[in-house]
């Protein structure tokens, strides 16, 4: 699969929202989306980024932004990170890896010497026309809320 760009449309996909709702990412046609993959809920990055996100997400949708983020844990285990720190935002379940895939961050990792399958933490910034505007691959996620909106005020 060929890797994804700044100025590539979006690949499509659908998911069912927080509220029951199933939605494609066309519907957000109009608005910027700040499409974030992460590893695992509930493990120590992953925790600070949707934190950070969570915790800029006034000021995001202030701007314009709608955050969705995608790994392939469970529904319900979204349902419960999502209740453990009011995220304010959809979390997608990709037990099937097709989004990941489409998105090209489903790839080989390496830690502690041993090389296995997994996500790798990345953000698309999707424009009003559904155009990759922006790929941060070197995520804070300490601040990433904060990262995301100097990458795009540049």
């Amino acid at each position: 699969m060929e890797q994804l760009k700044t100025g590539d449309k979006a690949p499509e996909f659908q998911f069912t929202g927080q509220d029951g709702i199933v939605r494609s990412l066309s519907d957000y046609l109009g608005k910027k989306v700040i499409l974030y993959f992460y590893p695992k809920d509930n493990t120590p990055g992953c925790t600070l980024e949707a934190c950070s996100l969570r915790d800029g997400y006034d000021d995001l949708r202030d701007r314009g932004y709608e955050v969705i983020g995608v790994s392939a844990d469970s529904a319900k285990s979204h349902d419960g990170f999502r209740s453990r720190f009011s995220l304010p935002f959809n979390l997608v379940s990709d037990q099937d890896k097709s989004i990941l895939n489409a998105f090209g961050v489903w790839g080989e990792k390496k830690f502690m010497g041993k090389k296995f399958m997994g996500i790798n933490r990345t953000t698309y910034v999707i424009d009003e026309k559904g155009m990759i505007a922006s790929i941060i691959g070197k995520v804070n996620t300490k601040d990433h809320a904060k990262q995301v909106i100097e990458e795009m005020e540049k």
